[in-house]
């Protein structure tokens, strides 16, 4: 026969697990009701008043050892809040104070731009006022060099814009003043402009400018020059400009020597060269913005100024500046170092004015 398999044999022991082993269950002990506690009642007892004394004692026992704690607890958040709301106000003060900082830059860099617009529009302004210059008179001068003659320079002199220097070179020319430029010699020639020596402001050129009252002194054209050079910016000796020298920016201070006087002794000051008179005038070549600080323009040349650059060709004595004996004679103030410093960029040839005057 067939045997049944062996998990079929006992089909009620698979249905039905075998029950759990019993656990030990914890035995609680019988809590005594109020009955059970006879004695509490018979041992203690109070009356109303003690209970009630007690009893708040031991409330105020109770409420002094939690109670501060919910009060520290609202103090603490109170203190944060008021923290953070001071914290708040000092961001906005902070970007308030950075908004105004803003606008007061801006404001600034508006004004900035406004000046310079201002700037610009004066510069403009003076410089249309200063190029465009009206001529009041004219003048000539016949030129010869070594005798020859090499032609006539006109010039148109601006009475409006610089009228004491105009009013000075026309008398000049002219021979009102008692003097004139005629039989008078060009000294320098340099690359950018030709300079005339001028009248002097000794001997027979003040004796003569005396009699008729004339002043050789430059005071007036000084005052001038500061003005007109204030108004108009930049470059003034242009090329073909006519100008009077005015002063002199490199002249050294005068020196103090001590000088017996009646038996006493004296300290008097003993000028190193000569100041300019007012009557040296320079005609520009080329742009000269290194006689600007010297030379106050009074016209410019209207024809002949093939003529300024015949001048210009002259040869003249090479400037020696580098010699090193020349340095030390200038530095010791050594007067043959003045002189030799005048000869500098003098002409071989007798450039000469020999005729001058004033058209109509």
């Amino acid at each position: 026969m067939l045997q049944t398999p062996k998990f079929l044999q006992s089909p009620t022991k698979l249905l039905h697990p075998p029950p759990p082993p019993p656990q030990n269950i914890p035995q609680f002990q019988q809590v005594p009701t109020s009955q059970s506690f006879p004695t509490l009642k018979q041992c203690c007892k109070f009356s109303r008043r003690e209970l009630a004394i007690r009893s708040n004692s031991l409330l105020l026992f109770l409420l002094g050892f939690q109670g501060p704690e919910p009060f520290k607890l609202s103090e603490a958040r109170a203190e944060e809040e008021n923290l953070e709301d001071t914290n708040t106000k000092e961001d906005v003060n902070k970007v308030n104070q950075e908004d105004t900082n803003a606008r007061k830059e801006i404001n600034k860099v508006n004004q900035e731009v406004t000046n310079v617009k201002e700037e610009i529009n004066n510069d403009s302004n003076s410089t249309t006022t200063c190029s465009d210059k009206s001529l009041t008179k004219k003048a000539f001068l016949d030129i010869s060099i070594d005798g020859k003659p090499v032609g006539r320079i006109v010039m148109g002199l601006y009475g409006n814009d610089a009228p004491i220097g105009a009013a000075r070179f026309a008398s000049l020319v002219s021979g009102r003043a008692g003097i004139s430029y005629r039989r008078k010699e060009f000294v320098k020639i340099l690359p950018n402009y030709v300079q005339h020596g001028g009248v002097r402001s000794y001997g027979v050129d003040a004796e003569l400018a005396k009699r008729t009252g004339s002043n050789l002194e430059a005071d007036n054209l000084v005052d001038e020059w500061e003005r007109v050079n204030e108004k108009c910016p930049g470059t003034k000796n242009l090329a073909g400009t006519v100008s009077i020298v005015v002063r002199d920016p490199s002249r050294p201070p005068p020196k103090l020597k001590l000088v017996a006087r009646r038996g006493n002794l004296e300290i008097d000051e003993e000028e190193v060269r000569n100041a300019p008179n007012g009557t040296e005038f320079i005609v520009s070549l080329k742009d000269s913005p290194e006689v600007d600080a010297s030379a106050l323009v009074v016209g410019r040349v209207l024809e002949g100024m093939e003529v300024v650059e015949k001048i210009g060709q002259v040869k003249t004595v090479q400037e020696n500046t580098s010699s090193p004996y020349f340095r030390v004679a200038k530095l010791i103030g050594d007067k043959r170092a003045v002189v030799a410093e005048r000869g500098f960029n003098r002409p071989y040839s007798k450039v000469l004015v020999t005729n001058c005057g004033l058209m109509e």
